[in-house]
């Protein structure tokens, strides 16, 4: 959490965090945001991840997710997420961008109703949290090196 070094009273910042939090928590509304990324890392909502994950729509992280082959992403690797129905699943495809989904996975999610967008990690970040503070059923996969 790099920012806070730079805001002379963090504690403020986070209790306003968490209270906002608690406020769209009460409305019924998701308030997860990814708050950065580096090689091999994630954060969210200020917990650092360091493998591979799935977020779900509903929140939960599955920090222990592996796919069949280390660079292709098939239906099969997701297939969790995919009965839970999100609107759009959104896929970050690594650092430099070097996982790539199977030829068909955009239209087999099509065919359900659910939108992919795969981009590299800082863009995929990028339209992760603009779609969860949309207030768009969200979930999300991201492979965390190369």
């Amino acid at each position: 959490m790099h920012f806070l070094k730079s805001i002379k009273n963090p504690e403020i910042l986070i209790k306003s965090r968490k209270t906002a939090n608690s406020i769209k928590k009460k409305k019924g509304e998701r308030c997860m945001k990814i708050d950065g990324y580096q090689f091999g890392s994630i954060t969210i909502d200020g917990k650092t991840y360091r493998s591979d994950l799935i977020i779900y729509p509903d929140g939960t992280i599955n920090d222990n997710w592996w796919r069949q082959s280390s660079h292709r992403l098939t239906k099969e690797d997701i297939a969790d997420l995919i009965e839970k129905k999100p609107e759009i699943i959104v896929v970050g495809t690594g650092v430099s961008g070097l996982m790539k989904p199977e030829k068909d996975l955009s239209d087999y999610l099509l065919s359900k109703g659910i939108e992919l967008v795969c981009a590299p990690n800082a863009q995929a970040i990028e339209t992760f949290n603009r779609l969860i503070s949309s207030g768009k059923k969200v979930g999300a996969c991201f492979h965390l090196t190369c």
